[in-house]
């Protein structure tokens, strides 16, 4: 996956954001002002590409049990986030399905009003 890729499938999800809240490195996408897929644009320029993204602690340690690709989270809560390196172990498809299921995850914890105004 390159980073158009990512950028373009993180982007066609409802309700979703993009902001560099830390610097400018950082591509964080959001919905409903909630994070969850983050990334370096400095990694990708080095080839080096890796994102962060919410999961499900039980998938969380699955994942890092099955891939070399899956990490904890580096700079985030360890049992609720991983570090996936793109181009790696971790298939496209499987990539965007992590994707998935993180934005779901922070989709869930929105407001229902909230998730009612995004899905329309």
């Amino acid at each position: 996956m390159n980073l158009e890729e990512y950028y373009e499938y993180c982007l066609s999800k409802k309700g979703v954001t993009e902001h560099f809240p830390f610097d400018q490195d950082t591509l964080v996408f959001k919905v409903g002002e909630k994070m969850f897929a983050l990334s370096s644009l400095k990694q990708w320029e080095l080839g080096q590409p890796s994102v962060n993204l919410k999961c499900d602690p039980d998938q969380a340690k699955e994942w890092r049990l099955q891939f070399e690709a899956v990490q904890p989270g580096f700079h985030m809560n360890k049992k609720h986030w991983n570090t996936v390196a793109i181009n790696k172990d971790v298939s496209d498809f499987l990539l965007k399905e992590m994707i998935d299921c993180s934005y779901e995850l922070v989709f869930a914890s929105l407001p229902k009003k909230l998730q009612s105004e995004l899905k329309d």
